[in-house]
């Protein structure tokens, strides 16, 4: 491909939705295309200062903290994601902006948030994995010891009521129900990115192969 594209994954905190980006990655690169993962809050010297916060290892006002998630998107953006768009990879993200909205929408003013990111590039395709935040609080617990900063049942009820009002705002979101199987989740994103890879005029096979 001359010019590759932009593909976020976005849920609540055990959603799976980095289950389905690293099954996403997978598929497209048995297929031949180069797909690089990457994730927000990256793992530069911003990102490290947002992880600490929501690991509660120390604390800032809410303003602060999705200031430093705008300047770790900033960052992100010019170093990795816009180079392997124009060098022809399809670049996936475990989080993106609407992680900002959603979460941040929390305690603060989502036109404000809004703006804030408003110069950031729109990912061609966003996937938004709808479980409830009950089932996802049980299965945070199941897998790790502590929760972090967001994980409370009241608020990521909340985070997913903003969720589903920027599905209807932006383009090209797809909500999808990550109550069904991995494996059901993973095939109905492989479908949705398959007809836009026709649409682009990318899909490098008939569409059963790809499927297949």
């Amino acid at each position: 491909m001359s010019k590759g594209f932009f593909i976020v994954f976005e849920g609540l905190d055990g959603s799976g939705s980095s289950t389905q980006v690293g099954l996403l990655q997978k598929a497209l690169k048995d297929k031949g295309y180069r797909a690089h993962v990457t994730k927000e809050p990256t793992n530069n010297i911003v990102g490290g200062l947002i992880r600490g916060q929501l690991t509660k290892d120390w604390k800032t006002g809410p303003e602060c903290l999705q200031l430093l998630f705008a300047a770790d998107r900033a960052h992100h953006l010019e170093r990795e994601i816009l180079p392997g768009v124009s060098q022809g990879c399809i670049v996936i993200s475990d989080r993106y902006f609407f992680s900002t909205i959603a979460f941040g929408g929390i305690d603060l003013d989502m036109e404000w948030l809004k703006g804030l990111n408003d110069k950031f590039k729109v990912p061609d395709l966003s996937f938004f994995i709808k479980v409830p935040a009950s089932e996802c609080v049980r299965r945070i617990a199941d897998s790790r010891f502590e929760f972090e900063l967001f994980e409370e049942e009241k608020k990521l009820e909340k985070v997913w009521k903003n969720y589903e009002v920027l599905a209807k705002e932006y383009k090209n979101v797809h909500v999808i129900d990550g109550m069904k199987s991995v494996s059901e989740v993973h095939e109905e994103i492989l479908e949705i990115v398959c007809d836009y890879l026709k649409n682009q005029g990318k899909l490098n096979m008939n569409l059963r192969a790809f499927m297949k």
